[in-house]
């Protein structure tokens, strides 16, 4: 029987029928994609009242990070004459208990397991394959894997793990969490998933998150180059020569595509690079070869539930979904989605683009920070550029 209050808890919820709720969830399309409550609608905040899929018959329990955004949600929905609440502690109170509820469903050992298994094809031997495609990893090397929380730098530790195991040659890992400020709530979420995949991590405090709150203009752009530093600075410390990070394929690609549309350059987000600020370190990303689905596919296969950003400044936007306030990076998702409709090599060519330049029939380009313009031996011969080279 609906009671009357504005808040539901996960327990509460657990003991209802499906059939007689619906859960909607205010969380950004890319939250979403890292992790839901299954069968939830997604939907965008003032879109409440108009969203014809919402069944206002049912009693509507509205979801949003941690139960904060979701509680003015749910009363515009009451006053609008629906029996609505809020999930108390919001998605990450579901994630929490889950967590708890499978401790027993899926071990370490058996997610180890599927990765020599039944995701050997998709992920293990593309882990692999980045490794010695690039070089990543060379003898002697000591390397910080940095865990955000999220499934990919889950897996990556996992990977990471799995590989010291065949010990072709000696190096060592360390296991990173920087702890920037996060809620208790989200550090929970992070330390329960480590224990329960036995990852042994080491968590560093650094409070970026209150050097941000107050900036205006492009706060992820600075917190992220501070996280980066910090965690240079961490692995140093611990005597890591190298920091890796859980970027993978689509990654990539969508970096190639957002660097051409709101850029105005063709870049790429490289395998590794040599830090500038920190000499003698360096950044790997050995998850450059992994699918994005693939990743999904191993979360939910083994039942793992994660975070997408432990960011606690991200709650007051409850419009994340909307065409207004949606990132670019998921413009450029929805993009390929519909590129591929057409070509279903699409995001192959895109990743296969920046490995094919041909300096001969691009106008200028930038060595080491120069930029060198087609005229500076257009005369000279065999140069290249002639007409039968031109793209067709």
């Amino acid at each position: 029987m609906y009671q009357d209050n504005t808040e539901i808890s996960v327990e509460e919820l657990k003991n209802i029928r499906p059939e007689e709720i619906q859960i909607l969830d205010l969380r950004s399309e890319d939250e979403i994609e890292h992790g839901a409550i299954r069968g939830a609608l997604p939907v965008v905040g003032h879109h409440l009242l108009t969203d014809e899929k919402i069944r206002r018959d049912k009693r509507l329990v509205v979801v949003s990070k941690r139960g904060q955004a979701s509680q003015e949600a749910a009363k515009t929905l009451r006053e609008a004459g629906c029996q609505a609440q809020s999930l108390k502690g919001g998605y990450l109170a579901w994630v929490l208990d889950q967590i708890q509820e499978d401790q027993e469903a899926v071990s370490a050992k058996e997610v180890e397991q599927s990765l020599r298994k039944r995701f050997k094809k998709t992920i293990w031997s593309k882990f692999a394959k980045a490794i010695n495609t690039y070089d990543l990893i060379q003898p002697g090397d000591r390397i910080a894997v940095c865990i955000s929380g999220g499934k990919d730098s889950m897996l990556m530790a996992k990977c990471f793990q799995e590989i010291k195991r065949h010990n072709k040659f000696d190096f060592d890992v360390k296991f990173i969490v920087m702890d920037p400020g996060y809620s208790p709530a989200n550090r929970q979420v992070i330390e329960a998933n480590a224990r329960r995949l036995e990852i042994p991590i080491e968590i560093y405090e650094s409070q970026i998150f209150d050097s941000v709150y107050h900036i205006e203009k492009s706060p992820c752009y600075l917190c992220a180059r501070m996280r980066r530093g910090h965690l240079y600075h961490y692995a140093k410390e611990l005597g890591c020569n190298k920091i890796a990070l859980g970027h993978h394929y689509d990654d990539v690609i969508e970096t190639i595509l957002m660097g051409m549309l709101y850029g105005a350059q063709i870049q790429t987000m490289m395998p590794k690079l040599h830090s500038t600020n920190f000499p003698g370190m360096e950044l790997i990303r050995p998850l450059y070869l992994v699918r994005e689905e693939d990743i999904k596919a191993w979360r939910d296969y083994n039942k793992l539930h994660f975070i997408q950003c432990a960011c606690r400044f991200t709650e007051a936007n409850t419009d994340a979904n909307s065409k207004e306030n949606a990132s670019k990076r998921l413009e450029i998702k929805a993009l390929i989605r519909e590129l591929k409709k057409g070509n279903p090599f699409v995001e192959g060519n895109i990743f296969k683009s920046v490995e094919n330049v041909n300096l001969s029939t691009v106008v200028a380009y930038k060595k080491d920070g120069i930029k060198h313009f087609f005229l500076e031996d257009y005369d000279e011969p065999g140069d290249g550029r002639q007409e039968q080279s031109e793209p067709q």
